[in-house]
């Protein structure tokens, strides 16, 4: 396994040469990207691997981000998908590092779940039919089919166990799940969450009021991995829906613990940290500025930045 963006660009280019033009047999080269993926782990001492916790796993946009670190068991996953299909997706697929289960996640009363005609969009609040007629498409991937009477569950008391990394995407429901989840969320050290700048759905809050809540519980943004913006309707791009205008729709945003106090932080902290960034989010220098730090507590080898970089020489 190698990091994401430039890191795993960088790392996967000398690997892929190393086959063309040496010769050498694939083995090595996968044992390459395993000594890569298994650097890091040693050089922060990592007592457990990592955990990641995802509410509403389906996975409707391709592979989950944490896919490749999963699969070399750098962590585990929990994972909460309600709708019955797409979670029996998901325990067909499963590995032994995983485990999902039915339960929706939000304030721990009551609610109907209105399933969309795009699963994309199923949500516990109700579509905004004079938001979605804005956006081509979306008039009919949010119409509702079915709603679906369900019992909501708080973070605060689900029976898990303590995760490092949140991953969410629960149509608008994510400042609900934030505000009921502060316990467990106080040991977490990075959150990743879709935000919207347009509310889709009715009561649905908006980038600023999420951005509120996550700094008031420690917080920072970090990094946008995902920037979605669509043409106002009835504009269209070269006969394309999926061509879009510059208005700004959603993004994905991961929040990280704030750095600017690290004494704040946990040795057990940073090292999770360091292993999130530096492989999900290839951010070679979240990834160092941790290791600087538990060098200075003892607790990684004092060349551990040296040999971290050497995997770009």
């Amino acid at each position: 396994m190698l990091p994401t963006a430039a890191v795993r660009r960088a790392l996967g280019d000398e690997i892929a040469r190393c086959v063309q033009y040496l010769g050498v047999p694939p083995r090595l080269c996968e044992h390459a990207q395993m000594t890569s993926a298994l650097l890091l782990r040693d050089l922060v001492g990592c007592s457990r691997p990592t955990s990641v916790l995802d509410i509403g796993a389906a996975p409707i946009d391709g592979r989950p981000p944490y896919k490749e670190m999963l699969d070399y068991g750098l962590c585990t996953v929990t994972g909460f998908e309600p709708r019955p299909d797409a979670l029996e997706k998901l325990e067909q697929r499963k590995g032994p590092l995983e485990r999902y289960l039915p339960h929706v996640v939000g304030d721990g009363r009551e609610h109907r779940l209105k399933i969309t005609k795009a699963e994309g969009m199923t949500s516990l609040l109700t579509p905004d039919e004079n938001q979605l007629r804005l956006f081509n498409g979306f008039p009919d991937w949010g119409s509702v089919v079915e709603e679906l009477e369900v019992q909501t569950h708080r973070l605060d008391d689900l029976d898990i166990d303590e995760f490092d990394l949140l991953k969410i995407d629960v149509q608008g429901a994510e400042l609900m799940v934030f505000q009921h989840g502060r316990q467990r969320l106080r040991d977490a050290v990075a959150v990743h969450t879709e935000v919207s700048f347009v509310p889709l759905y009715l009561g649905q809050p908006t980038f600023g009021e999420v951005d509120v809540e996550l700094r008031a519980q420690g917080f920072v943004p970090h990094s946008m991995p995902d920037l979605k913006r669509w043409a106002i309707t009835p504009t269209m791009f070269g006969e394309n829906i999926y061509n879009p205008g510059n208005q700004l729709l959603e993004a994905d945003i991961v929040y990280v613990r704030n750095i600017a106090h690290p004494e704040q932080m946990t040795s057990d902290q940073l090292a999770h940290l360091a292993m999130i960034a530096f492989h999900i989010y290839g951010s070679v220098d979240l990834a160092v500025f941790c290791l600087i730090e538990l060098q200075q507590r003892g607790r990684a080898p004092e060349d551990a930045v040296e040999q971290l970089m050497q995997l770009f020489e």
